[in-house]
C-alpha cells in the first residue's frame, strides 16, 4: 500500500471530518478511501454497462428464458 498526501483548506477538512463522523468512520482517511472505492465501483459498473450495450442484440427475458435457466441449473441441458 502506498501513502498519498492531500492538502485541504480548513473548510474542506472540516467537511471531511464531519462526513466521516456522520458515517461512523474513525478517520478522515477512511472517508476519503470510501469515496474512492465508491467511484471505482461506479467506473466498473459503467464499463460493464458499455460492454453489454456493445455486445450485440439481447434476447427476450420471458418464461421460456427462465425455464431454460432452471433446466441448465438442474443439469437437464447436459442430458
Amino acid at each position: 500500500m502506498t501513502i498519498m498526501h492531500l492538502s485541504l483548506s480548513e473548510a474542506l477538512r472540516a467537511f471531511v471530518d464531519a462526513q466521516a463522523a456522520d458515517r461512523g468512520l474513525d478517520t478522515a482517511d477512511a472517508y476519503v478511501l470510501e469515496l474512492i472505492e465508491r467511484e471505482e465501483g461506479r467506473a466498473r459498473l459503467r464499463a460493464m454497462l458499455l460492454d453489454g450495450i456493445n455486445s450485440g442484440p439481447g434476447r427476450v427475458v420471458d418464461a421460456d428464458y427462465f425455464e431454460e435457466l432452471h433446466s441448465r441449473a438442474r443439469g437437464d441441458a447436459a442430458e
